[in-house]
């Protein structure tokens, strides 16, 4: 089983797949070397990044994560502010301290490759650590992939990668959404009550709840500030950041619309959700602390009907916020299991289409659907998602990945009021939205997978 803490992970942006994941997978590089007492005889270290790492990955900030992950950095814990500081000290003066310990020399141009055309056979997320010793004696070599989410997986040796499986044991297991359905009919459960038992072989419920009420908070954190940070996102695209704006506008701050400051705009609690996701995405792609919710890329959506649910539904607040994300992990659990949450592998369908479905069946849970309204909301979700192409303007996670996390959210809230205007019975299953996906993004053509070499990528001009 995939823990829901594992698909919600509190990191930093701009992309959970090319800056957290190469992140930790650095970081897991340089703690082999201290695990086998080869770190101190290390001198010199050279990381390769190859497919969609390699297109893309100066604009989502490959480059900064893999200098920050060989300095024993991780995405939880490090400082926004000073880290872009610390990836430039390296750049310049040539040198790296691996682990916080052992200094190399380190020389990006040379040590540091970006293989835009050169792709590893089992994901286009593939890079690959070398190190060798003084006398230029290989002393490790490790191939990582990441696979989206921040999911890092070990290559074994064969090209494919290591897997070792959770064996604790869970009460109701499941793969799919038809599983998980029939043990809901079958013990009498909801979602989230069969997610929670499951997080509780793990750990205590009361523990479980303290986590999810922990990323609530780094939610509202990242909302808050989000919303209240004008200017201009970095990269040489100058994204002007209109959340705090547009803030402002919704409070009542602008007199062409004083409608909104009394609440007689029926569309108003939409203009919110939008605010909140426009906020988080850029949050996102200024590099800030985010939620990852599956994705970077797709972190606004989750937060966004989230804070719909709070602050525009009756009912007790962590309440609503466990209940909310116990459902919406179950159903990324199914995609994680079954599926790609990866742009790269199969397009934004996988990411911001992934994150709709699960903030439409939680939202619907939230409401009061049943489980099979639950499933039908996180079916809608995705359906209306298919064939979405990754294609990020400059490489940056600016254009069009803010605003579609906006979108998606409003598509959130339209699924899952769909579903419970019907009594859960419909004709395309979750399953079969999500085989569809799949089959869609092995259909579609690489440039339109996170290379920036397809779609609005190569329509509009980079400054």
């Amino acid at each position: 089983m995939v823990s829901v803490f594992e698909l919600f992970t509190v990191g930093i942006g701009p992309s959970s797949s090319h800056t957290v994941g190469p992140m930790r997978a650095a970081k897991r590089f340089v703690q082999t070397l201290t695990g086998t007492g080869d770190l101190a005889r290390t001198q010199r270290v050279r990381v390769e990044l190859f497919g969609s790492l390699g297109a893309t990955g100066h604009g989502h900030g490959s480059d900064r994560a893999v200098l920050w992950g060989l300095m024993g950095l991780d995405p939880e814990t490090i400082d926004t502010d000073s880290a872009p500081g610390l990836a430039r000290t390296v750049k310049e003066s040539r040198r790296l301290v691996l682990a916080g310990q052992h200094e190399v020399a380190f020389d990006a141009a040379e040590d540091l490759v970006m293989h835009r055309r050169r792709s590893l056979p089992f994901h286009p997320n593939g890079m690959t650590c070398t190190a060798w010793d003084a006398q230029g004696a290989e002393l490790a070599c490790r191939t990582y992939y990441s696979i989206g989410g921040g999911f890092v997986l070990d290559d074994d040796g064969s090209g494919r990668p290591a897997l070792r499986p959770d064996t604790t044991p869970v009460p109701y297991p499941f793969r799919t959404a038809g599983e998980l359905l029939a043990t809901c009919e079958h013990e009498g459960l909801g979602i989230a009550d069969v997610m929670l038992a499951n997080e509780a072989a793990r750990t205590s419920e009361a523990e479980v709840r303290a986590g999810l009420l922990h990323l609530w908070d780094v939610m509202v954190a990242c909302v808050e500030h989000g919303t209240t940070t004008p200017g201009v996102l970095p990269g040489g695209l100058k994204v002007r950041r209109r959340a705090a704006d547009l803030r402002t506008s919704l409070d009542g701050g602008d007199p062409a619309h004083p409608e909104r400051a009394r609440g007689v705009d029926p569309l108003g609690a939409l203009d919110w959700l939008t605010v909140w996701a426009l906020a988080v995405n850029e949050e996102n792609a200024s590099g800030g602390r985010i939620v990852t919710a599956p994705t970077n890329g797709a972190a606004g959506v989750i937060p966004a009907v989230l804070h719909y649910a709070v602050q525009f539904l009756p009912g007790p607040a962590e309440d609503t916020v466990v209940r909310f994300l116990l459902t919406a992990g179950a159903i990324a659990a199914i995609y994680q299991q079954t599926a790609s949450i990866s742009g790269a592998e199969v397009g934004c369908q996988g990411e911001v289409g992934t994150a709709c479905s699960m903030a439409a069946g939680a939202l619907a849970a939230v409401l009061g659907g049943t489980p099979a309204q639950v499933e039908n909301a996180a079916e809608i979700g995705m359906e209306h998602h298919l064939g979405l192409t990754c294609d990020p303007v400059g490489g940056l996670v600016q254009i069009p990945c803010i605003e579609r996390n906006a979108v998606g959210a409003v598509k959130a809230v339209t699924a899952a009021r769909l579903a419970l205007h019907g009594d859960g019975r419909h004709t395309v299953s979750l399953d079969k939205v999500i085989k569809t996906m799949m089959e869609t993004g092995a259909d579609m053509k690489v440039k339109y997978k996170e290379t920036s070499r397809g779609g609005l990528a190569v329509n509009i001009v980079e400054c």
